[in-house]
């Protein structure tokens, strides 16, 4: 009943709930606001001929820095991780921003920064030579996003105030 409810949803978002203007205005400020800050990471690393991710894989402590070591030897994988990275946080800015392809944009940014959180997780014991903006306990801003754009996902405000709307915009079934 649920998978049934929710493909409803997103083919026909007449059909979805009415959001008060100040609950509109917040779930559409957030994912603009987030949207921002994936797309000028992505610009910044972009425009600078020098970034390489080398640094971060380098800084990878726990189960995944076999994994990391690997990406940072091999001269292609590296290339390609860093096309991907690079590409996909402008990708998901511009969707987020543009209200276009939310769904995806959210769930693909969840699994981004899933990535940032497991190759450098915030546990007691791992110390980093990059330097972080504060002291954390396992939760840090890698996971807080997530979880806003996990609320994101769950309200589609792309279909009310995006470019998803005209995407999906489908006549009620008779």
């Amino acid at each position: 009943m649920l998978k049934k409810t929710l493909f409803m949803l997103a083919l026909y978002p007449a059909r979805l709930p009415k959001y008060t203007t100040t609950q509109l205005t917040a779930l559409v400020v957030l994912r603009v606001l987030i949207g921002w800050h994936f797309l000028y990471e992505g610009m910044v690393k972009v425009v600078n001929p020098y970034w390489t991710s080398a640094g971060f894989f380098l800084e990878t402590k726990g189960i995944f820095s076999g994994l990391a070591t690997a990406i940072v030897a091999s001269p292609a994988a590296l290339g390609i991780v860093d096309f991907l990275n690079k590409w996909g946080l402008i990708a998901i800015g511009l969707g987020l921003i543009a209200g276009c392809l939310t769904r995806i944009a959210s769930i693909s940014g969840i699994a981004l920064l899933f990535f940032y959180y497991i190759f450098n997780p915030p546990f007691i014991g791992y110390t980093y030579t990059i330097p972080v903006e504060g002291s954390y306990l396992v939760v840090n801003k890698n996971l807080i996003e997530m979880c806003a754009l996990f609320v994101l996902t769950i309200f589609p405000t792309g279909t009310i105030i995006g470019l998803d709307r005209l995407i999906f915009l489908k006549k009620k079934p008779e």
